[in-house]
Order: C-alpha cells, then sequence, then structure tokens
C-alpha cells in the first residue's frame, strides 16, 4: 500500500494540517535546543493527541458511555498518526540532505 493511500484510509482529511503544524513544532523545539531531540516525538505525540482531541470533541455528540470511548480512542490515534507523520517528513527531509 502506497503511504498517500494509507494517509486517506486512516486519517481524517480535515486534521492533515496538524501534521504540518507538529511538523514546524518539532522544527521549533529542535532548533531551541532546550529539550532532547530524543523527546521530540513524544512531545509531538502528545500535542497531537490534544489537538484531536480538541476537534473530536467539538465535532462529535456524545450519546452515552460508548462514544466517549470511541471518542478517546479516535483522539489517541489521530494523534498519534500525524505525530508519526510529521516525524516522517523530518526524517525523509534529513535523509534527503545527506550526501553519501
Amino acid at each position: 500500500m502506497e503511504l498517500f493511500e494509507v494517509i486517506k484510509e486512516y486519517v481524517k482529511p480535515e486534521l492533515l494540517i496538524v501534521a504540518i503544524v507538529l511538523f514546524f513544532v518539532g522544527k521549533g523545539i529542535k532548533k531551541s535546543e532546550v529539550i532532547k531531540d530524543k523527546y521530540i516525538p513524544i512531545i509531538l505525540g502528545i500535542i497531537g493527541v490534544v489537538i484531536s482531541a480538541i476537534y473530536v470533541v467539538a465535532t462529535s455528540e456524545i450519546a452515552g458511555y460508548q462514544s466517549i470511548l470511541m471518542m478517546i480512542f479516535t483522539a489517541i490515534v489521530q494523534g498519534i498518526i500525524l505525530a508519526g507523520l510529521a516525524v516522517y517528513a523530518n526524517e525523509n527531509i534529513t535523509q534527503l540532505k545527506k550526501e553519501e
């Protein structure tokens, strides 16, 4: 399965902008040199989950415990996928710049 097919199948289209935002947040964190590089993916994951949770709560109807659990699941999965996309994009750009 091609990357773009996976993205279309598993990422809500309206949340794709969050991956771009996370990419630039990660770049900013890296340039600040306050936080070690190994923590950047975790931070991006947390931010992605929080933003996804805000979106899911704002666009979903709460109709019981099952819908709440589904909202939590969706927010976590979308946040992790979006953070993964941001880290993946950064790693590809870094590797393409390397001369071997």
